[in-house]
């Protein structure tokens, strides 16, 4: 579902990036495939630094159709970014990689707190958001960080997925599962 980031699939996913529908959601809008090539070994080189955490989302047969980072590391804390191209909208993978992304993040990173800024506008990614049993909406949670990534006008919502949220969402998970 997500591996650690490879220069084999740029050209892949640079493909993917440039739909009208992805790419004004992308954090890094990159014009050409190398100023991609270069963004994603900058990526490489921060988790190297443990600045970025950064995978590639693949499909079932291990194509690469997105991405999902976690930028901006402090005191066991970030931001995510997450893309997916625009043929695997509503199938189920933004989800899928969140789940596995998040049990890496906390589980093998010791990461505490994961932010998500997400545009007010972006009606998709807020339903993404949303249906994360363990997301909350941390515009009033957390006001410094909701001005910190909005300090002109209010642009971004902000949500917040905790350790201890996560882990509770996943046991009940598992308890139903089992039962």
């Amino acid at each position: 579902m997500i591996r650690k980031r490879n220069l084999q699939e740029c050209h892949s996913l640079y493909n993917l990036i440039n739909d009208p529908e992805v790419f004004p959601y992308v954090r890094y809008k990159c014009q050409s495939y190398e100023e991609y090539l270069f963004v994603t070994k900058q990526l490489m080189v921060e988790e190297e630094q443990m600045t970025c955490i950064s995978r590639t989302i693949l499909n079932e047969i291990g194509h690469p159709i997105g991405t999902i980072d976690l930028y901006n590391i402090e005191n066991k804390a970030g931001f995510l970014a997450t893309w997916i191209g625009a043929p695997y909208f509503g199938q189920g993978y933004n989800q899928r990689a969140k789940e596995s992304f998040f049990t890496e993040l906390f589980l093998e990173h010791r990461i505490e707190t994961v932010f998500l800024k997400v545009r007010k506008q972006n009606i998709r990614s807020k339903k993404a958001v949303e249906k994360l049993p363990y997301a909350k909406l941390a515009n009033d949670l957390n006001p410094h960080v909701y001005a910190s990534i909005n300090p002109n006008e209010q642009i971004y919502d902000l949500y917040q997925v905790e350790l201890s949220d996560f882990l509770e969402a996943n046991e009940g998970m598992q308890h139903e599962v089992a039962t």
